[in-house]
């Protein structure tokens, strides 16, 4: 139902902005560019659906192998303790525990890629769970939250488009990316427990929390010990590393288990190509609703009025620049990607805005894309609070990343 709301909400703003250009501007080619977004924009879900269908024969076949030898079955119980905390309602040793940590891994390392299949065919193992189809469960929510919250230790991409902007050093950001993210994925599983009245002071979250520090505390060593120089690369170089030696272990514990693998994994494959079907509608919808948006220049007026009230409290704006791309990321991973980039072409990459705009991009995921796809895959229509806590993640991201960016760029 809130996805409903803030879909209708696009198209409205869009018209009664572009009437007012129209009308008090004389703009008249407003109404043309609307038109014309709404085209480009099917198009494009069209095609990154299409483009996903190898992905996803990928993936889905790799975890097909993983179901058949048994290995989502061990992860599920090795992850039992924590998940069991944040997921009460999946019965202990359920596959999609296994699937859950797969994609929440892929995230991480920056997997965008493979992060999708793997969610995907966890969410078609939670809505097996689901004794309402159209309404998301609990469990449903929190692990969209926690992706929606993008926690991701390794911002390959980020870092590559600095580098071919000219950044001096395209690494900078890998801090406050790391610290930013981490504020979101908190906040995001604190607003979904609260309303699930799940108790996170309890011994394998606590251990976890520890052990996450300590992982903070020895990347930054690692960080000085090689330069920003040098973090670009090792990154790159052990998220591929990683992500190869999953595919190597999948296929190698089911020849140990003694399945066919090839057969498994083409029968995985084959819900690829229906999956990348089924969230077409989905994409299509909201990819239009936020190109009229953005082409009305509504996302102009709102970025422009932020900076107006900042500046009535006296406090500085230099970070309303890179505004656009904080408020763009819960909206559309590629208009973000495009405004980011245009930041770093108006202001320099090497600017406080441009920095800024890139720590903005990392520090949580695409919340409506994720919901649309995500919930769209297995017909999902009643998302209950899902929009409203990822917003809320959404909401902490842009909060720290302007303060961490004053803090490590001003």
């Amino acid at each position: 139902m809130v996805l409903n709301y803030i879909w209708i909400a696009f198209f409205v703003i869009a018209f009664i902005v572009a009437l007012g250009k129209l009308l008090f501007l004389g703009d008249m080619e407003i109404f043309t560019e609307l038109v014309n977004s709404t085209f480009s924009s099917s198009k494009s879900a069209f095609e990154i659906s299409l483009g996903m269908t190898g992905l996803l024969a990928l993936w889905l076949g790799i975890m097909k192998i993983g179901e058949r030898s048994g290995m989502i079955e061990a992860l599920s119980r090795w992850l039992s303790p924590l998940f069991c905390r944040l997921f009460p309602d999946i019965p202990k040793g359920h596959p999609a525990m296994g699937s859950i940590f797969m994609n929440l891994s892929a995230n991480m390392l920056g997997l965008d890629n493979a992060a999708t299949p793997l969610g995907l065919k966890a969410m078609k193992q939670l809505q097996e769970l689901n004794p309402q189809k159209d309404t998301a469960t609990n469990p449903m929510i929190m692990f969209l939250v926690i992706n929606t919250s993008g926690l991701i230790l390794i911002p390959i991409s980020i870092m590559m488009y600095r580098a071919q902007l000219g950044a001096a050093q395209p690494t900078d950001i890998f801090i406050p990316v790391l610290l930013t993210t981490t504020v979101s994925t908190v906040a995001g599983i604190a607003a979904v427990s609260i309303s699930q009245h799940i108790n996170l002071f309890c011994k394998p979250v606590l251990i976890l929390a520890g052990g996450i520090a300590l992982f903070f505390a020895a990347l930054m060593t690692l960080f000085v010990a090689i330069g920003r120089d040098g973090i670009g690369a090792y990154s790159t170089l052990t998220a591929n590393v990683i992500l190869f030696s999953i595919i190597l272990l999948f296929i190698l514990w089911g020849v140990w288990k003694k399945i066919n693998v090839y057969d498994a994994f083409v029968e995985g494959a084959k819900e690829g190509f229906t999956t990348a079907v089924r969230i077409i509608p989905y994409l299509v919808a909201f990819l239009v609703g936020i190109a009229v948006f953005r082409a009305s220049g509504a996302m102009d007026l709102l970025v422009g009025g932020i900076g107006w009230l900042v500046g009535l409290t006296g406090l500085d704006t230099s970070f309303v620049g890179a505004l656009p791309t904080a408020l763009m990321k819960s909206l559309s991973g590629s208009g973000a990607n495009g405004l980011m980039i245009d930041t770093m072409r108006e202001y320099g990459a090497d600017s406080f805005v441009g920095r800024m705009s890139c720590v903005a991009r990392g520090a949580s995921d695409t919340t409506f894309y994720i919901l649309a796809v995500y919930f769209g895959s297995v017909g999902i229509t009643k998302t209950r609070n899902a929009v409203t806590c990822g917003l809320i993640a959404d909401g902490a991201g842009i909060i720290a990343a302007i303060l961490i960016s004053y803090l490590f760029f001003f």
